[in-house]
């Protein structure tokens, strides 16, 4: 022990061996994170085809497909874990510099050869399978990397965390569930209840993720003349904790993908409820061929509309009728027959949607190909 210590500060044991354990964790995180991937692109390829209303304000806007909407989150994830990836590959260890970072002991005890000094740096990050280190680096590393760190655990958790906030909103319309686990108690006064708890758990964890970005970002650009340690009680809560809620949050998340369940007939209800609303640009579109002016259709299906939904909001109509109200309507000139041709041509168009899953599906196959064991990773059993 006396002679191992020899030109050491005690940084250049913890700085290490900390950055070791992060180094490490970043790994496990991606690997999970893959494993995300490639069971979200297994249920957008599942869900492709099935026509969903969009919403945006989580208003009903337009069309859309269930898939679609797994590939849109599944796109977020990719851009993280490309930043995560990006991290690892870049990740710089503080290495062998002594109390200030100059080397002056370990040099002095290879009787001033600076060269051997750094090979045995260099020796060291071969071992702790690093790839790089600072070069002019002082007592401590930058706590600006801790920062990056935290940052990109909390880039890569927010597509699993809006998707699961979004599965949450529907599971309130009854449109899809993230499942039911044996013997899963919704809830202990309402035996009906399937309580969206694991989603609600993924955007728990990733709160927590933003309370200690919060705390990195206090430690950044925060550090004395060649570094001091008054960041260690905030670090030895803030990392650790951080690597357990973005693991937690993927086992949670891998979970509710293998389980979620999506409820075709009552999608296919909302998407009639809504789609005359959806076709109105269309049907505007439409009755300017026909030699209305875009401003008096324009006027025309907005009186309707907003009658209609009015109308179906007070139960004084059971279902949307606009079509009907706009046929009856000469301002557009459309007849009843030319609605319903807009109304069977439109009904199933999603636009892109379907191609924009196949790409999404495209790329997540070659990441799962290149990373074949993180691919196969299956979760744990969660509470």
């Amino acid at each position: 022990h006396e002679h191992i210590h020899k030109g050491m500060t005690s940084r250049d044991l913890t700085e290490n061996v900390e950055q070791l354990q992060v180094f490490r964790a970043l790994h496990v995180i991606r690997d999970k994170a893959i494993a995300a991937l490639v069971t979200l692109a297994k249920r957008a390829a599942e869900t492709r085809d099935i026509p969903l209303t969009a919403r945006t304000h989580n208003v009903a806007a337009q069309p859309t497909t269930f898939g679609k909407r797994l590939a849109m989150f599944g796109e977020e994830l990719l851009l993280g874990l490309g930043d995560l990836q990006n991290l690892i590959d870049t990740y710089p260890a503080r290495g062998l510099k002594g109390a200030v970072g100059t080397r002056m002991d370990q040099i002095s005890l290879f009787d001033g050869d600076s060269a051997k000094a750094r090979e045995l740096e260099q020796r060291i990050l071969g071992y702790l399978g690093i790839p790089q280190a600072f070069d002019a680096v002082g007592q401590v590393y930058p706590r600006s990397l801790d920062l990056r760190t935290v940052s990109a655990l909390c880039d890569v958790t927010s597509g699993p965390s809006s998707l699961c906030r979004t599965l949450r909103l529907m599971a309130g319309h009854e449109l899809a569930s993230e499942g039911f686990a044996k013997g899963q108690v919704g809830s202990s006064a309402m035996p009906h209840k399937m309580n969206s708890r694991s989603c609600e758990r993924v955007n728990g964890f990733h709160l927590i993720l933003k309370g200690h970005l919060t705390m990195a970002s206090g430690l950044a650009g925060d550090q004395w003349n060649e570094g001091d340690v008054s960041c260690s009680v905030v670090r030895r809560v803030m990392l650790p904790d951080a690597f357990l809620a973005a693991d937690g949050l993927f086992e949670t998340f891998l979970t509710i993908l293998h389980q979620m369940e999506v409820f075709d007939a009552v999608i296919e209800q909302e998407l009639l409820r809504y789609l005359p609303f959806l076709l109105t640009t269309t049907v505007m579109m439409e009755a300017v061929k026909k030699g209305a002016g875009r401003e008096t259709a324009h006027e025309a299906i907005k009186e309707h509309a907003v009658a209609t939904v009015k109308d179906l909001r007070t139960g004084r109509v059971s279902q949307n009728d606009l079509f009907a109200r706009l046929a009856a309507d000469p301002r557009l000139g459309l007849s009843a027959t030319d609605l319903a041709d807009i109304l069977a041509t439109h009904r199933a168009n999603t636009g892109d949607a379907p191609e924009q899953v196949d790409t999404f599906v495209a790329r997540v196959s070659i990441l799962a190909t290149q990373n074949r064991e993180a691919a196969a990773y299956q979760p744990g059993v969660i509470l």
